[in-house]
Order: structure tokens, then C-alpha cells, then sequence
């Protein structure tokens, strides 16, 4: 979708990479609050079915995210009509994440409602503010609403449901959010959208999941100084602490030495911008996300509990955690390197390796070893990039030094 001779709420299509407006990072500010949220809802129900609805929870604040920032991709938010659009949606957003704490209990109308009405709210006006300016984008985003509108009547129908079966018309609504962008939201009368149209600016795109990724791990950092303020200063709670610590350094490190760049670098280059940053940043990051949240979980329970033996579900999510986030990155790195990392493989396999003794160490000792083997993809790819880039040619088509 060309925006170059586009005037009015779209960006000038000039070349030059889209800088995320301050208006961007004022909106995300809102999904601070809603990963502390959700971090908190999975230390606080550790079993399957918490598990699952926290999934069911963070699917919902990350497609209300991700779909806003895929229309900040195209639309300008230093005009005036799509800067109100975000502060209103800032607005919904604080009532999804205020209750995200009961959103299956007595808060479950109050969630849907807010959740349906910023995504159909947010197509809405996004299509009629393209109205006579660009009606392929524009027509995409009626597509867009008539999911949006199937999708939030689901969700409405789950809160009104009993508990056993909200869960599971909560699950229909997720997958349909999935399924939705997969099939071009092909709706009747209207057809489906094509990837080839979405005219991605790969550099903006790439930004803004980073910065959302750095929530993430914000999440991570505040949870290790809110506990860690909390505890006397014995032995093993300043090791859990600086444990903690070195496994947020190493999850920055693993993403951002050099993801960002060639996410971006490659999205230029792709022939099919439009799907490239649909598979890597709508759906492999969702991976990654999770990773980071489950790793916060990890971080309070092994500085709340550091000498406790591991049990089923502290040994999951002290495990599940990094695991989560090296396939995620895995996942995101392949079409950008043309292989999986082979430090991401060999970091799994020694995850699979550590889970063998779980069973007989402290929470403690099982974090150490997981933040390990973190540090060491961290390093060890660090390395294999130092022959990496010396093997890239014009085409960012490298060598597989990893």
C-alpha cells in the first residue's frame, strides 16, 4: 500500500524510516500496567488451567497491541485524529488491565466490553479516517472491523457464560484473533487482503516490537527489585538477585545485539514485506513475550523461595521460561539468518539436559543453571556474529558461521 502521493492521516511514504512518535511510547505506557497484571495472575494461579488463561489474557493484550501498532505503521500519529484515536484506546486500554485480575470472576463484562470496543473501535475509526484517501487500506480495515465484531461478540458471550464454559469460548475467541490475519480476514462480499498490499515500513516495525519486548523485561527488572527490596540480605537472596539480574542482561542481549537491525534490514529487502512481518513480528514474537513473562514469574519465585526443592510447576516455569525465549528468538532469527541459530539449538538441548536434575536441586540452583545456559546462547552467538558479519554480502544473505 504505496503512501508516497497520500496526504492526511497516512505517513509520508519518502524512504526514510518512520521514527516511533512520542505518542507511540505514551500508548505503551498502558501495557506496563497490563504485563505486571498478567505476570501476577500466573505467580498467583501456577496449575494448568492458570496457565491457560493467563495465555487466554495476554493473547488479548497482545492483539490489542500489535493491531495498533500495525496501524501506526501506516497511519500518522502526530495528526490530530489518529493522536485522540490512541488516547481514547490508552483510556480502554487501563480498564483491560485493570481487570485482568477478574477477568474470570466478577470483572469478565467489563474485559470483554473494553476488549471488544478497542478493536472494533480502533478499526472503525481507522477506516473512516481513510475515507477518499486510500481505498485499498481502507477496505482492509472494513475486513479488519467485521473480525473484529465476530471476535468481541465471542468474548462478550464468554463473560456472560458460566466459568466452565467462558474458558473455553475465551480459547475460540483467541485462536479466531490468530486465525483472522492467516486467511487476509477474508470476509463475504468484500474478499480477503493480500500481503503483497501491506506496505510495511520495516524499521518502525521492528522499533516498536523491540520497545515492546523492553516492557517486557522491564516487567522482569521490577518484579527482581520490588521482591528483592522486600528480603533481608542473606546469602541466597542476594545469589537469586543477581541471578535474576544476569538472566534479564542475557535475554536483552540475545535480542538486541543484532535482532532489531537485521529484522528490519530484511523486511527492506523482502520481495513480500507485508507477510516477512507478519510471521516474525505478529506471531513469533508472541513467543518471546510470553518467555520473558514467565521468566518474571521465575525470577520472584526463585527469590521468594530460593532454598525450597522444585516442585512441578516452580520447575515448569523456571524452565518453561528461557525455553520460550530461545525458541522464540530461534524462530524470529531463522528467515533473517536463512538457518536456526545453532547456539539457540544447543541452548535448548541443554535446557532439556538441566531438566533432568530439576527434581533433585533447590528453585535456586535450577534458576542458576537456567540463567546459564541463557548467558551462554548470549555468548555464544555474540561470537558466531563476529565471523557472521565478515560473511554477509549485499544481499544480507550470510554465511552460516552459526
Amino acid at each position: 500500500m504505496k503512501s508516497a502521493t497520500h496526504r492526511g492521516v497516512l505517513r509520508k511514504g519518502d524512504g526514510e524510516q518512520h521514527r516511533v512518535t512520542y505518542a507511540e511510547l505514551f500508548f505503551d505506557l498502558v501495557f506496563v500496567f497490563a504485563i505486571t497484571q498478567l505476570s501476577h495472575a500466573l505467580l498467583n494461579h501456577l496449575s494448568p488451567r492458570g496457565a491457560l488463561e493467563a495465555l487466554v489474557l495476554f493473547m488479548a493484550v497482545w492483539w490489542a497491541w500489535i493491531d495498533t501498532a500495525w496501524v501506526t505503521n501506516w497511519v500518522d500519529p502526530n495528526r490530530a485524529p489518529a493522536r485522540l484515536m490512541l488516547l481514547a484506546l490508552m483510556l480502554l486500554g487501563l480498564v483491560i488491565s485493570a481487570s485482568l485480575p477478574t477477568a474470570f470472576g466478577d470483572g469478565a463484562l467489563v474485559f470483554a466490553l473494553a476488549y471488544a470496543t478497542f478493536q472494533c473501535g480502533r478499526s472503525a475509526v481507522v477506516a473512516w479516517m481513510l475515507r477518499g484517501e486510500h481505498r485499498t487500506l481502507q477496505r482492509n480495515f472494513y475486513r479488519i472491523l467485521a473480525w473484529n465484531v465476530l471476535t468481541g461478540a465471542v468474548w462478550i458471550a464468554g463473560a456472560l457464560a458460566d466459568d466452565g464454559a467462558r474458558l473455553w469460548l475465551w480459547v475460540l475467541a483467541m485462536a479466531l484473533d490468530n486465525f483472522a490475519p492467516l486467511v487476509g480476514f477474508w470476509t463475504p462480499f468484500l474478499g480477503r487482503s493480500s500481503t503483497a498490499d501491506w506496505d510495511v515500513e520495516g524499521g518502525h516495525m521492528a522499533e516498536r516490537c523491540g520497545l515492546f519486548l523492553i516492557i517486557a523485561l522491564g516487567e522482569s527488572i521490577l518484579v527482581t527489585g520490588s521482591t528483592f527490596a522486600e528480603m533481608p540480605w542473606q546469602w541466597d537472596n542476594v545469589a537469586a538477585f543477581v541471578v535474576a539480574f544476569l538472566g534479564s542482561v542475557a535475554m536483552w542481549w540475545i535480542y538486541f545485539d543484532t535482532g532489531v537491525e537485521r529484522g528490519s534490514e530484511r523486511i527492506v529487502k523482502s520481495k513480500n514485506p507485508g507477510k516477512l512481518a507478519r510471521f516474525t513480528y505478529t506471531y513469533v514474537h508472541q513467543i518471546i513475550v510470553i518467555g520473558v513473562i514467565v521468566c518474571a514469574v521465575a525470577d520472584e519465585l526463585a527469590l521468594a523461595h530460593p532454598g525450597e526443592p522444585v516442585h512441578l510447576s516452580s520447575g515448569l516455569v523456571v524452565l518453561g521460561g528461557p525455553a520460550l525465549y530461545v525458541l522464540g528468538n530461534g524462530i524470529f532469527k531463522r528467515p533473517l539468518l536463512n538457518h536456526f541459530p545453532l547456539s539457540h539449538l544447543m541452548g535448548l538441548v541443554l535446557l532439556v539436559l538441566v531438566s533432568m536434575v530439576a527434581p533433585f536441586v533447590s528453585v535456586l540452583v535450577l534458576a542458576s543453571a537456567t540463567t546459564g545456559v541463557l548467558v551462554l546462547v548470549a555468548i555464544w552467538e555474540t561470537i558466531a556474529l563476529q565471523h557472521l558479519r565478515r560473511g554477509i554480502d549485499s544481499d544480507l544473505e550470510p554465511v552460516k558461521a552459526d
